[in-house]
């Protein structure tokens, strides 16, 4: 039997993980720090950041977990995002996924899921 991509990321302890590494690599990443590092001065709001996006992760990948964060349009409304961000973010989050030495095949699996949402994530 297949372990769900839930599994093969560890469960909420290792999506937790690699969300406060993606997030590491974003305030680090010139290119989109500007948009992580004001987090720094709010941590109760980089806190809800985070718990979010590990609540979104594990829904999304199989979890038994629920998801109480808005929609991603909705999230997104008004920021702006261009592509190029978008693919930055992409690669932050693919490098915290090799940092934390997650296999080729789960890779590609995040990679995908995370390509579905460029839609509703960067601007119109």
């Amino acid at each position: 039997m297949e372990r769900t991509l839930f599994e093969r990321l560890g469960g909420s302890d290792g999506i937790s993980t690699i969300v406060n590494t993606a997030v590491n690599n974003h305030m680090e990443n010139p290119a989109v720090n500007a948009r992580f590092l004001p987090l720094k001065e709010h941590p109760e709001k980089l806190r809800i950041v985070k718990e979010h996006s590990v609540e979104f992760f594990s829904a999304g990948s199989g979890g038994n977990v629920a998801y109480t964060g808005m929609d991603m349009e909705t999230a997104h409304k008004g920021m702006n995002i261009s592509p190029g961000e978008y693919y930055h973010v992409l690669d932050d989050i693919m490098r915290a996924l090799d940092q934390l030495s997650i296999d080729e095949t789960t890779q590609k699996d995040v990679l995908a899921v995370l390509w579905s949402l460029k839609g509703m994530i960067v601007a119109k």
